[in-house]
């Protein structure tokens, strides 16, 4: 037990026990950890640890993060980037703004959770302890009987029988059967916090080995939660005549936007910049709540937004452009439509791209068992399929409100172990009504580590299989070792009647089927 909390309390080791702090009038001093302020401002150069959690204000690089997420590549960590204490900054200097005191940082909960952890036992463990005070008592009333019976009903001789019954005392302990579980258990959670998941317990290492089924939020989840342009559609001005190139169109929509808070809207920008487009400064600019935003550029007036904007315009379309958005409508995409001057000039077509490990992960989990996968969201109907088809999934669920997905969540745990995997935040009521619920990316968001059962600490995917797989070996660990110690008792109990059995071999026998099961439960702390 002590060698598995260490595998991670030894975490703590790498986090510096000093800070490079940068004082108000531009001097820098050594201060301890433990002394800093929220606010502070520390200096980490290239091959340094970061220290303590905080937020980059200057400076770019690439940092390694796999002691906090357990991700194999390196995040390059820019102005408003959050970084994490006892992580690796590589080749660039960061100025970093503290945000978290040294005891509440993501790695100081990562240690203080899984230790919490450890103390949550499995139901097996909890069957153990139940069964472990019946069978010793059982045990002790058994001595005192192969004692005192023999000797006082048979007239057996009571030095040789005195000294059988001590030797059964001695072998039919559950020394080892009470071990195997607890051993393996804290093994696999140590494991698991290594490679940046976190257990909340032992019952929650159990009941992934058993899931069936996997109820997927769609936003940020299966998909990357950022809508980017993926088409850009130029229709003819009313004369017949090309109106705009793309890069054009895109220019007229990136100043209207220029200034919006909409996430469409920083789609446009980050499409516009990506393609190092040049936009002129938009002039009164007033936003339609929810419809879109109207401006002046120059002589023109620019409407940017979606068919609401645009209803007394779209029904008077022709029917080669009504028929281009109603494919693009159909395809599950969302649309932002562009007029100049009364005229609709094109349409920017978005979608909230799948995650690249998504597909992969879920070939995965399939050659796994799992027989059912499932996705819940709030999003449109034809946004929810679009996903669904191209990942192959059969079932969804669209435009459902938090209690809605409660409700589906509840109706297939009836039938088969459902875990639900989301972000923690909006899907929590849906993580507590699963068997098991999973958050993912979940560094540093305290409404994640409180709520799931299970936290994907890196934003990735790929540790799901890694769940099931090591639950599920963890598992057929604790099998062997419940068998393999049920045996030893037997036969060592067998040998004791039949075979006289000495009681130093008893001894042996009985210690070293304990030894057995603690360094095979230890296996589980290997990748």
């Amino acid at each position: 037990m002590g060698r598995s909390r260490r595998a991670i309390q030894s975490l703590m080791k790498l986090r510096p026990d000093t800070a490079l702090v940068r004082l108000e009038d531009g001097s820098e001093t050594r201060r301890a950890v433990e002394d800093l302020k929220i606010g502070d401002l520390i200096i980490v150069k290239p091959g340094e640890r970061i220290p303590i959690d905080g937020k980059v204000r200057e400076g770019v690089s690439a940092v390694d993060q796999a002691a906090i997420t357990g991700e194999s590549a390196s995040v390059t960590k820019e102005p408003g980037s959050e970084v994490f204490a006892a992580t690796m900054n590589e080749n660039g200097v960061l100025e970093i703004e503290v945000t978290h005191l040294a005891d509440d940082t993501t790695l100081a909960k990562i240690i203080k959770l899984v230790e919490e952890a450890q103390s949550k036992k499995a139901e097996t463990q909890r069957f153990l302890d139940a069964f472990e005070s019946r069978y010793a008592i059982g045990v002790i009333l058994l001595t005192i009987g192969l004692i005192f019976i023999p000797y006082l009903v048979f007239n057996h001789p009571f030095d040789p029988t005195f000294y059988r019954a001590m030797t059964i005392l001695v072998v039919a302990s559950p020394c080892a059967l009470i071990i195997s579980t607890p051993a393996s258990i804290l093994s696999a959670i140590a494991n698991a916090a290594r490679n940046g998941i976190l257990f909340k317990g032992g019952a929650f290492l159990e009941q992934a080995a058993d899931l069936s089924t996997i109820a997927f939020d769609k936003t940020g989840t299966l998909t990357t939660g950022q809508s980017v342009v993926t088409d850009i559609i130029i229709f003819n001005s009313g004369n017949g005549t090309s109106s705009k190139s793309e890069n054009e169109l895109l220019a007229l929509a990136a100043s209207a936007e220029q200034h919006s808070e909409h996430h469409l809207g920083a789609a446009i920008l980050r499409e516009a910049h990506k393609r190092d487009i040049k936009f002129p400064k938009a002039e009164n600019v007033r936003a339609e709540i929810g419809k879109g935003v109207l401006a002046r550029i120059g002589n023109d007036e620019v409407k940017v937004g979606n068919r609401k904007l645009f209803d007394g315009i779209l029904d008077r379309l022709d029917e080669d452009r009504q028929v281009t958005i109603k494919k693009m409508e159909e395809s599950g995409k969302t649309i932002i439509y562009i007029s100049r001057n009364g005229d609709l000039n094109g349409l920017l077509v978005f979608s909230d791209q799948i995650r690249d490990q998504a597909p992969g992960t879920l070939n995965k989990l399939r050659e796994l068992g799992i027989k059912k996968f499932v996705i819940l969201t709030g999003d449109l109907e034809g946004v929810a399929r679009s996903v669904a088809t191209e990942l192959s999934i059969d079932e969804y669920y669209a435009q459902l409100l938090p209690e809605e997905k409660v409700e589906i969540i509840q109706k297939i745990a009836k039938d088969e172990a459902v875990a639900m995997v989301g972000d923690g935040v909006n899907d929590a009521p849906a993580l507590a009504s699963s068997h098991l619920g999973i958050a993912m990316g979940a560094v540093g968001t305290d409404v994640a580590l409180e709520t799931a059962d299970v936290v994907l600490m890196a934003d990735d995917l790929e540790k799901l299989p890694y769940v099931i797989n090591l639950a599920r070996r963890a598992k057929k660990v604790v099998w062997q070792n419940i068998i393999f110690s049920l045996a030893v008792i037997v036969m060592l109990v067998l040998s004791v009647f039949f075979f006289n059995l000495p009681l130093p071999l008893g001894v042996v026998g009985h210690e070293g089927s304990t030894l057995i099961v603690v360094l095979n439960g230890l296996r589980l702390l290997r990748s």
